[in-house]
């Protein structure tokens, strides 16, 4: 029996198949759909997936301020930002976000399911989020998927 044949291979950056994705998300809920987006970014469905490397596609989401949220997390939910400044500390619902600027709220959920070390900052670059349809990542040819379809 060939020993040779069974090693586990390794992806790296080198052989890493990057790939661009559209994920529409109207009407969508946004913990729902920030999780299988980090789940892309991480390239975790993929059969190469490599815990340390960034081998993950890179990500548009589209849409943005038609994201929705249960309940009554729109109004009751508070963010904080702080300053660093004695009474510097912000409170911010996520309506005010959206009235704001929408892609915001999107990206601080997926930012949040991603790693917290280098490789989770390396992989937040591979993100781009839009409030409306309008893109302009069409050079990378980037094919739309449904986020439902993947486990």
């Amino acid at each position: 029996m060939d020993t040779l044949s069974y090693k586990t291979i390794s992806a790296n950056k080198a052989t890493a198949q990057k790939e661009w994705v559209i994920v529409d998300a109207a009407d969508m809920v946004l913990g729902r759909l920030s999780s299988k987006v980090a789940k892309l970014l991480r390239g975790k469905y993929k059969p190469s997936y490599t815990p340390h490397v960034d081998c993950g596609d890179n990500v548009i989401i589209l849409n943005a301020e038609k994201v929705k949220l249960t309940g009554n997390k729109l109004n009751q939910r508070l963010f904080f930002y702080y300053s660093g400044y004695p009474g510097g500390r912000k409170d911010v619902t996520p309506a005010q976000l959206i009235a704001k600027s929408p892609e915001k709220l999107v990206e601080r959920a997926v930012k949040g399911m991603l790693p917290k070390n280098r490789l989770g900052s390396q992989l937040y670059r591979n993100l781009y989020v839009y409030a409306g349809t309008e893109h302009k990542h069409s050079a990378q040819q980037p094919k739309v998927i449904d986020i439902n379809a993947i486990k």
